[in-house]
């Protein structure tokens, strides 16, 4: 079996969610989509197709819980260029802890942020053809 995608959904922890949400939207300069369960609230990026890979802020109730140094590190689109924002991440509230830097020509360049719940989060972007 083939993935057209390795991962279909994410979800970042958030203590703060009203906070974590001002965060995401300034360093991506989008709105994100409201989508409360009984138990869960999320903030969704939005996606042009939800058969793609999606993901959410959430708030669980501490089921989810911020990690900066444990666990898997994802990897948010940062096309056209991860800089755009990266640079906004420090005034939003966050931290950079590996600035832009180049993976190789054909597989672009990374950057990763700590965000203001403490999640450890990568960007990554690949140079326009």
């Amino acid at each position: 079996m083939a993935f057209k995608n390795a991962i279909s959904w994410f979800e970042i922890p958030a203590t703060d969610l009203d906070r974590a949400t001002k965060f995401y939207e300034a360093i991506f300069g989008l709105q994100l989509i409201p989508m409360d369960m009984e138990n869960i609230k999320m903030r969704m990026f939005p996606i042009e197709d939800m058969t793609g890979v999606g993901g959410a802020v959430v708030d669980s109730g501490g089921f989810h819980k911020p990690s900066s140094t444990d666990g898997p590190l994802i990897y948010l689109n940062g096309n056209p260029d991860l800089q755009n924002v990266l640079g906004k991440v420090e005034a939003a509230g966050g931290k950079i802890v590996v600035p832009k830097m180049e993976i190789s020509p054909e597989y672009g360049f990374m950057g990763v942020f700590v965000d203001t719940e403490g999640n450890r989060i990568g960007l990554h972007s690949i140079p326009q053809q």
